[in-house]
């Protein structure tokens, strides 16, 4: 077995403790990753306070925006070799036989795919756990390659910020002539922004808050609106062809953000609120509007992502941390507190 070295959350809601525990001996098909960096991710907070009603394992290592460099590989592994630099996103496996595998989609394997952390391996032999550790074992199928361009550090966060607002951008068709609105403006949001205007689309920022006006025309939005203007949406309506909703928070008024849709327009949900959101079909029946949810992206889609971001030299705004400031980062998170994610140093751990 290897020995790794993590953060863990030994039981829902407590504070994350450094932990060791073991890693699988690497079979013939995985990859051994050393993780150079993790980014922290909204679901973290959710999951190590299972918080989604899902009786999630503890004790759980978190993380699922891995990147690293190859440590060792097994025996008959043909992607990867020594020395490269990898990432590892929101899955390390699934089923490979549903249709929705065969056909490139495993985030949405229907038996349901391996979760890198708080999941369990395939053959149930063990719980998975994720990037706020030293040490990843990961089957080569399911490791990403990092384009020399993209830094470490900033190529973490892409794994999943990055990936979960590309999927739906690319899903939906996002190009020259379409106009764009993106809800909120954090780890998610962000990244929706920076990846829609280089696709070039004309990019809205749509924000409670008046002060992140500056942020979004330094990140490249064309225009930005304060929700909490009166006549907001009513003076906008009809504008959008899609809106990328990254809020985590259900108390929001859909059927206002409905309203700025063009007819056939589409509001995709990908942040993923604690509680239901209420919606009322009227504004969607009445201009054929649609109403739709996006899970982060194929393998397939992630490299295709990495190394669009590559090419274009897109990377998230991060903050470095070290392991021990993982409890002090959680908090800022849940209120707002950080430009636009944080990167744990796990060379620190």
């Amino acid at each position: 077995m290897i020995q790794a070295k993590g953060m863990a959350a030994l039981k829902a809601k407590e504070a994350l403790v450094p932990y060791s525990f073991e890693r699988r001996n690497p079979k013939d098909y995985d990859v051994v990753i050393d993780i150079k960096y993790s980014g922290i991710c909204h679901s973290d907070i959710h999951m190590t306070r299972d918080e989604w009603g899902e009786n999630s394992n503890f004790p759980m290592v978190p993380g699922h925006e891995i990147a690293g460099v190859v440590r060792t590989v097994g025996s008959k592994v043909t992607k990867y070799k020594v020395g490269d630099h990898v990432g590892v996103g929101c899955m390390v496996d699934s089923c490979r036989e549903c249709e929705h595998c065969k056909a490139e989609l495993e985030q949405y394997c229907i038996p349901g795919n391996t979760l890198t952390y708080g999941g369990k391996e395939r053959d149930g032999s063990a719980v998975t756990q994720g990037g706020y550790s030293d040490v990843i074992v990961v089957n080569e199928d399911f490791v990403l390659r990092i384009p020399d361009s993209l830094p470490l550090d900033k190529a973490a966060p892409l794994l999943c910020a990055g990936i979960t607002t590309y999927s739906p951008l690319v899903h939906w068709n996002v190009g020259p002539g379409k106009k764009v609105a993106v809800m909120g403006l954090g780890g998610l949001g962000h990244m929706a922004v920076k990846l829609a205007k280089a696709m070039g689309a004309e990019v809205t920022v749509l924000s409670q808050s008046a002060n992140k006006k500056d942020d979004a025309n330094q990140l490249g939005a064309d225009h930005f609106l304060n929700t909490q203007s009166k006549d907001v949406f009513q003076k906008n309506a009809l504008q959008f062809d899609l809106i990328i909703n990254t809020v985590s928070s259900a108390d929001l008024n859909m059927a206002a953000y409905f309203g700025l849709l063009k007819l056939d327009g589409t509001l995709v949900s990908v942040g993923a609120p604690e509680k239901p959101l209420s919606v009322h079909p009227f504004p969607l029946i009445l201009m054929r509007r649609n109403f739709a949810g996006s899970a982060i992206g194929s393998i397939k889609e992630t490299q295709e992502m990495l190394d669009f971001c590559g090419k274009h030299n897109i990377t998230p705004e991060i903050e470095l941390i070290e392991p021990n400031q993982v409890n002090d980062a959680y908090a800022r998170v849940l209120k707002s507190d950080v430009r636009y994610r944080f990167v744990i140093d796990m060379g620190k751990i």
